[in-house]
């Protein structure tokens, strides 16, 4: 039932307007609503935060009949905003960031990234430059990323910084960034083969501290990968 029903909004609201978003190099971000109000944005996530709770198969198999349907630009972006970002914020982030995001995110109402890759390192973790120091109540992250898909549109993005570099990888931690700060800009577009619609930026730059409560990039939890 619940296949039909999201094969159904994929062939009414997307159908017609997918060689247009090709064409035009980008999906717009008020469809980001129409898929939270359809209830297709994090299904998978606790009801608590206004999702459906149900099982990761689900939220699978949406992206699925995305791919089959030829959207691989919009089932590229779902895949990061509900099947990446989601689950991160869920598993290790305070609570408090768990209501201030998740809400959000399955009502459409904010669209999310990640930003791991790196102009000189890469997806090489162990290569990241991009630090993050803990001065008192705030960390400040410094450093620039490269192709994040949902760049574009982001407005939250979890950010891989090192916050102990003589760790490596066990160094490294996540922070939720809030794309409006001043601190935080973006590149250009990168024009690419394949998943037009679903431009990843050149760019991403930040110098911004981060406070505990009200804060410019929320340090999630250290992560051990």
């Amino acid at each position: 039932m619940f296949r039909n029903m999201v094969l159904c909004f994929l062939k009414q609201e997307v159908v017609p307007v997918y060689d247009d978003w090709e064409r035009e190099h980008i999906m717009p971000k008020a469809f980001w609503r129409a898929m939270g109000e359809a209830g297709l944005l994090l299904v998978d996530m606790p009801e608590q935060y206004g999702t459906a709770g149900a099982e990761v198969d689900v939220c699978m198999m949406i992206q699925e009949e995305m791919a089959k349907l030829g959207f691989f630009s919009l089932a590229s972006g779902y895949g990061i905003h509900s099947n990446i970002v989601a689950p991160y914020i869920n598993n290790i982030a305070t609570e408090q960031q768990k209501e201030q995001s998740l809400p959000r995110m399955a009502s459409g109402e904010i669209v999310a990234a990640i930003a791991m890759t790196e102009p000189c390192a890469g997806s090489d973790s162990a290569g990241m430059r991009t630090s993050a120091v803990n001065d008192g109540d705030e960390y400040i992250l410094n450093g620039s990323k490269t192709f994040i898909t949902n760049g574009v549109h982001a407005d939250l993005v979890i950010v891989c910084a090192k916050t102990d570099p003589s760790a490596g990888s066990k160094g490294i931690s996540l922070f939720l960034v809030d794309t409006s700060l001043l601190e935080f800009s973006r590149g250009k577009k990168i024009e690419k083969m394949g998943s037009i619609a679903a431009i990843p930026l050149s760019c991403f730059s930040l110098i911004c501290a981060s406070q505990q409560m009200h804060c410019s990039a929320r340090r999630a939890k250290a992560s051990s990968t």
